[in-house]
């Protein structure tokens, strides 16, 4: 068997047999194209061959030391107040978590289930993925918004697995609005796309919707991020071969008929799936002719006449089992699980599991930055083993960087100890490059100063100055890394640090607030550093605008007001991190072991 060396796409001469050293690489008589054709099929056998060996590989043992960081007697006030902090904030949690899961209310649900006889969204997804227990992405999208609460605005949009491989889903909910869309719902499906292009996931769109909300349509339609993008994402994800398949559920009118009609294969359902610009009251009001959906644009029409969609349901459950047997149909292939024993298995999660609690996560979540305890007691409960390989501990120590694993998955760990001084910058510029160069994930603990350094003398300038030149570096380090990034927001999120700590707009590939965590320029009670010093300004103005200013930065810098504008991912409890962090890995990986990811000639076009 040839073994598989390759250089630019073509195997190794040295290896081939002479007959294939043609130097237009053309055989002319049958012997010979059959002597290739086999000698390929021999090459192809010994990539698949060495590919499973390599999947059977596992990594290095960790020799990792254990990161010592117990509660102490000292961290005890510090901790109870974060404490209660964080029991308030959980309240807030379950309280949005039950808004959200009411959808449009309970007159929307019987008009959507009795009046069209169609499943809840969260019941689709049942029948759709493998089990329940899928990343469901900002959930508290669109609550609190200048035009009214859209319950998780409009759609639910998550990652869960098809046939066991991890797939994107963006599946309209009917009940909030009639499904109609909202600027904040085209936001929520434009950030699942590009979830599934970072990652390289599947795609599965479930639609059920009115069209775009007219009295919004400038937030809507025109712009570059806007309405259109879904449809030009979905041509770019073509291309890059991330499979799309939709389903047709609902109505699916005018803009959104393009999504099915764009999806690689697209299933409709009988009677309760329609697809056409205009639905019958526009027919009769252009032409006077009275038509039904079913007539205009419904599941027998476009199966068996248009070609619209390539499969035809009865009802839904029948849609998701295609749906299911379509994604089983995909070029990937997954690594097999190892059949484990009983003791190994316990042993094994006995090593994995940190030393600590994660509910110790809670009290160790900050109230503010002054309530902070050193982050290692935060790392030391989410690591295997709480195991932590520190790199440069003692240079720059207000920025704590090092390798870990997370359930078994190596990862390099940045964490914000304090103020990003100079020296914290250059280490952690100098880090990010080190993962960049072996290919290791990078996870971000953001915990940013509360406002900028002041400039009060001249000493002070020159510190911030070099400060300001080491911020760039890492700046540019985080940018340009290519390995995927995760960013968790454990406390503030503040200025031009987070942008160094890789916030949302340096492209994380995942990017959660902890319930308890501020998003702001500068944090509540710091405004001071916002206002212009005017010697000639009144004292008590000055007061009165510094109160009205930290009145709005408390209400507008929560956690919940970031996740409802879908300035992040999603807010998760800090117990619930490590779980978080597992699947996000595991997301991230799976695209390995999709075989085919090149295109080397145009995609056809669809029928």
């Amino acid at each position: 068997m040839l073994r598989c060396l390759t250089s630019g796409g073509r195997v190794c001469p040295a290896l081939v047999p002479p007959f294939t050293l043609s130097p237009s690489w053309i055989l002319k008589n049958r012997t010979e194209d059959r002597h290739r054709r086999l000698t390929e099929q021999r090459w192809r056998c010994s990539v698949r061959c060495m590919s499973s060996v390599a999947k059977r590989r596992r990594s290095l043992p960790s020799a990792f030391p254990v990161l010592e960081r117990p509660l102490q007697p000292i961290h005890q006030h510090v901790y109870e107040a974060n404490l209660r902090n964080s029991n308030a904030c959980h309240k807030k949690f379950i309280e949005l978590r039950e808004q959200v899961m009411k959808g449009g209310g309970e007159n929307a649900i019987a008009r959507h289930t009795k009046r069209n006889k169609k499943l809840l969204v969260r019941d689709r997804l049942r029948l759709l993925l493998d089990d329940e227990d899928f990343l469901e992405l900002s959930p508290f999208a669109g609550l609190g918004l200048p035009y009214g609460d859209i319950p998780s605005a409009g759609c639910l949009t998550g990652i869960g697995r098809i046939c066991g491989l991890w797939c994107v889903f963006i599946a309209n909910d009917a009940t909030v609005k009639g499904g109609t869309a909202y600027p904040i719902t085209v936001k929520k499906q434009l950030r699942a796309q590009e979830v599934a292009m970072q990652n390289r996931l599947p795609c599965v769109y479930l639609v059920d919707s009115g069209g775009a909300f007219l009295p919004l349509q400038s937030e809507i339609f025109p712009d570059k991020n806007q309405g259109g993008r879904v449809f030009y994402n979905e041509a770019i994800m073509s291309a890059m071969k991330i499979p799309q398949v939709s389903v047709v559920c609902g109505s699916c009118t005018a803009g959104g008929a393009y999504i099915p009609t764009m999806a690689e294969e697209a299933v409709m359902v009988h009677r309760i799936g329609t697809i056409f610009l205009g639905g019958p009251p526009l027919v009769k009001a252009a032409t006077g002719e009275e038509v039904t959906p079913e007539d205009l644009g419904g599941a027998k029409l476009h199966a068996e006449v248009s070609g619209c969609v390539d499969h035809f349901a009865w009802d839904e459950k029948e849609a998701y089992d295609y749906t299911r047997s379509i994604v089983s149909t995909l070029n990937f292939q997954l690594p097999e699980e190892e059949e484990e024993g009983e003791e190994k298995m316990k042993k094994r999660t006995a090593e994995e599991e940190p030393l600590y609690s994660s509910e110790d996560l809670l009290g160790l979540a900050p109230l503010s930055y002054n309530h902070t305890l050193d982050v290692n007691m935060v790392i030391s409960r989410l690591t295997d083993g709480s195991r932590f390989h520190e790199f440069k501990a003692r240079f720059g120590t207000t920025l704590i960087t090092g390798f870990a694993k997370i359930h078994g998955n190596l990862v390099g760990i940045v964490a914000n100890n304090g103020e990003l001084s100079y020296q914290a910058a250059l280490k952690g510029s100098h880090f990010v490059q080190l993962c960049d160069q072996r290919d290791v994930p990078l996870l971000f603990l953001q915990n940013t100063a509360p406002t900028a350094a002041l400039t009060l003398s001249t000493t002070q300038a020159e510190m911030n100055s070099n400060r300001l030149k080491a911020q760039g570096s890492m700046l540019s380090a985080v940018a340009c890394s290519s390995v995927p990034k995760i960013t968790v927001v454990i406390g503030g999120c503040h200025g031009a640090d987070s942008y160094a700590m890789c916030g949302r707009a340096f492209d994380p590939n995942f990017l959660f607030l902890w319930p308890n965590a501020r998003v702001s320029m500068a944090a509540p009670g710091h405004s001071g550093s916002l206002l212009p010093r005017d010697s000639e300004q009144e004292e008590e103005q000055r007061k009165k605008q510094e109160d009205d200013l930290n009145r709005r930065l408390e209400e507008e810098s929560s956690a919940f007001f970031s996740s409802g504008r879908l300035w992040d991912d999603g807010v998760i409890l800090p117990q619930d991190t490590r779980k978080v962090l597992r699947d996000c890995l595991d997301i991230i990986r799976q695209q390995q072991y999709q075989l085919s990811t090149e295109k080397v000639q145009q995609p056809l076009l669809r029928m």
